[in-house]
């Protein structure tokens, strides 16, 4: 790197959203590049592009980095390939062009040191731009399974940063030798949490600290079938375990009726709450198992620390990506996976041996950890400015 190159700011396009699992693991990069930069007396100059009225562009709000939206087209997958030629995808396709359009205008004028996409239908047009305008572009892919998005531009791509090992095989072999794993970034607040903490934050002044406490979470909106599956096995659930249930603000009110039979003693171990915010962290540090779907950002965090956890993957998620996930780690012997229609006795009969059995229960934990990453925004960083400096 020239003196001149060292001096002047580093200048980063950012692109990818449409949901969380595509958003957050891009802020954390800024948040890490951002530090890492500045620990050597550079600055960043950050650009996202996105789509307007998006999570992406009020993330990027927030956090008061500079976007740019640009048009996006939305394909709409079904098995049936007829199906593929609707009206809807017929429309959003031509919205393509122009989208590649506004992104190689946008790349031009802004001449970024490296192009990072996370992933959604907003990368395309933006990571076929970076290609088009000579930038080097660095994929980042947070499932097992390469997306439609990332695996149209993997093949424009200097670099494909992948979370898992086994997406290696997964790839075509011209890929493979640009790729490297890097884990899926995790915002390093939540691997600082305090159990001590959350039981002060929450008022879990009813808890028994003899026994193990489970977390369940569907997601910020809750999810209604984890809710239904653990309501209907509660009494049984907290004979056994203090239980931290965060259901979605909108399922608080039948819940808590459900709930209102329990006896006393059990009914003290039992929080009810829609949404967990900044005491998560604290909240994952009380869990010994943890409830949940099978989302990227999920299952990075889970393992990032270490967690025991019982998944029940979400059906509807783009390419299934949510089961592979969950297969994944349960054949890892870090998580057990519920797959297909889940029964109450199902999660039970998931549930039981992790909380009578604390060898058990500490044996998925150690094999859980072993497949986490918590250095992921480090490594991606990494990625980030070695590709840079290989273009410049």
């Amino acid at each position: 790197m020239t003196s001149d190159a060292a001096q002047r700011a580093f200048r980063l396009i950012v692109t990818g959203g449409g949901t969380g699992g595509h958003t957050y693991p891009a802020l954390t990069a800024v948040r890490t590049v951002r530090a890492r930069l500045a620990a050597d007396g550079r600055g960043l100059e950050v650009l996202w592009v996105g789509t307007a009225d998006s999570l992406e562009s009020r993330v990027a709000a927030g956090e008061g980095i500079e976007f740019a939206a640009v048009a996006t087209g939305k394909i709409r997958r079904s098995s049936n390939p007829i199906k593929m030629i609707s009206p809807a995808n017929v429309r959003d396709m031509a919205r393509v062009p122009l989208g590649v359009a506004q992104a190689r205008s946008v790349v031009s004028r802004f001449r970024p040191d490296v192009v990072l996409a996370t992933g959604g239908y907003v990368a395309v047009p933006v990571g076929l731009a970076a290609s088009l305008c000579r930038r080097p572009l660095v994929v980042h892919e947070q499932t097992v399974r390469l997306g439609l998005a990332n695996r149209t531009l993997a093949g424009k791509a200097a670099c494909i940063a992948v979370s898992s090992d086994s997406t290696l095989p997964l790839l075509a072999e011209a890929s493979r030798a640009r790729a490297v794993v890097t884990g899926n970034p995790v915002r390093p607040e939540v691997l600082t949490g305090s159990a001590d903490k959350a039981v002060q934050a929450l008022g879990l002044h009813g808890f028994n600290h003899a026994l193990p406490t489970v977390y369940v979470t569907g997601g910020a909106q809750g999810s209604e079938q984890i809710n239904g599956l653990v309501a209907d096995v509660l009494p049984w659930l907290l004979t056994g375990a203090n239980v931290v249930h965060q259901c979605g603000p909108a399922n608080v009110e039948a819940l808590r009726a459900r709930a209102a039979g329990l006896p006393a003693d059990l009914a003290a171990r039992y929080l009810l709450t829609g949404f967990v915010g900044p005491e998560l962290p604290d909240v994952l540090a009380l869990a010994d198992v943890v409830i949940s779907r099978s989302g990227a950002g999920t299952i990075a965090e889970l393992t990032a620390l270490g967690k025991a956890a019982v998944l029940v993957p979400l059906a509807t998620s783009a390419g299934n990506e949510q089961a592979h996930n969950a297969r994944h780690l349960e054949e890892a012997g870090a998580a057990v996976a519920l797959l297909g229609e889940v029964t109450a006795q199902q999660l039970q009969q998931a549930v039981g041996p992790l909380l009578g059995d604390p060898g058990r229960r500490a044996a998925m934990a150690q094999r859980s950890r072993a497949q986490g990453r918590p250095d992921a925004a480090e490594r991606l960083v990494d990625v980030l400015l070695s590709t840079a400096a290989g273009h410049g």
